[in-house]
C-alpha cells in the first residue's frame, strides 16, 4: 500500500504472521555531513506476528547481531502495551543493550526542549562510536523526523528538503509523515537559534545579578 506524502501516522501494516523474517534496518550513512558513522532505523521489534515473545527475542537478537549498542524508542509506553510489547524496554537491557526512552506522540513533533535531549544523547553515542538504532512504531515519522533534524545540526549546508529526500530515500515516501513534522523541520534551525539566544540572555542577566 502506498503511503501519501502526509498521513496521519507512522503505522504500516503487519507482516506474515507465520513465518519470521528478518527485522529490516535500515542504515543512514552521515558520510552526508562529513561524520563517519551510521544510524540505524527500523520499525517496532517483535509486534509482526501473534507470537510476539518468540519473534521480539529474534528482533532483539537481529539488533545485536548488527552490533547495536543504543536503541533510542521514541514510542510511548502506551503504544507499546498496545502493540503487545510491553515488556520491550526491559528485553532489551537484558540484552545487553542501552536505552534510551525519549517518547513524544505518533505523528507529532518534540517539544524543542525534548528535541535538544535526544539530539545530545544521539550526538554523544556518535561521538564514542557507538553503533545506534532509533525507533517508533513504522521507523518512518517521528524517526525519520528525528534523524532529519540530526543531520540539519550536523551539517550547516543541509537543506530541510534535502534532509526529507534522504530519508525518503532510505526509508520510502512515507518518512516524515504529518504537516506537524514537515513544518518542525523546516523551522528547526530558526527555533534553535531562538532557544540559544534566550539561554545566553538568561545567562548573562544571571552574571549582571551577581
Amino acid at each position: 500500500m502506498r503511503v501519501s506524502e502526509f498521513d496521519s501516522s507512522d503505522e504500516e501494516d503487519g507482516g506474515d504472521e507465520e513465518s519470521y523474517t528478518p527485522l529490516q534496518i535500515s542504515w543512514l550513512s552521515l558520510s552526508v555531513v562529513d561524520c563517519s558513522q551510521f544510524l540505524g532505523i527500523c520499525s517496532l521489534p517483535g509486534c509482526r506476528y501473534k507470537d510476539i515473545r518468540r519473534n521480539l527475542e529474534k528482533d532483539v537478537g537481529e539488533l545485536c547481531a548488527h552490533g547495536v549498542q543504543d536503541v533510542f524508542v521514541l514510542c510511548e509506553r502506551a503504544e507499546l502495551v498496545r502493540y503487545r510489547v510491553p515488556c520491550l524496554l526491559e528485553c532489551y537491557t537484558r540484552s545487553g543493550l542501552s536505552v534510551h526512552h525519549l517518547p513524544f506522540p505518533d505523528g507529532g513533533a518534540p517539544e524543542l526542549h525534548h528535541c535538544i535531549r535526544i539530539l545530545d544523547e544521539l550526538q554523544h553515542c556518535l561521538h564514542t562510536q557507538r553503533r545506534i538504532v532509533i525507533h517508533c512504531y513504522g521507523g518512518l515519522g517521528r524517526s525519520g523526523l528525528i534523524a532529519a533534524c540530526l543531520l540539519l545540526q550536523l551539517s550547516v549546508s543541509m537543506t530541510p528538503a534535502k534532509a526529507i529526500e534522504i530519508l525518503r530515500e532510505l526509508r520510502g515516501s512515507g518518512a516524515i509523515q504529518t504537516v506537524k513534522q514537515y513544518n518542525f523541520l523546516h523551522e528547526f534551525r530558526e527555533k534553535i537559534a531562538t532557544y540559544q539566544e534566550t539561554k545566553e540572555s538568561r545567562a548573562s542577566e544571571r552574571c549582571v545579578s551577581r
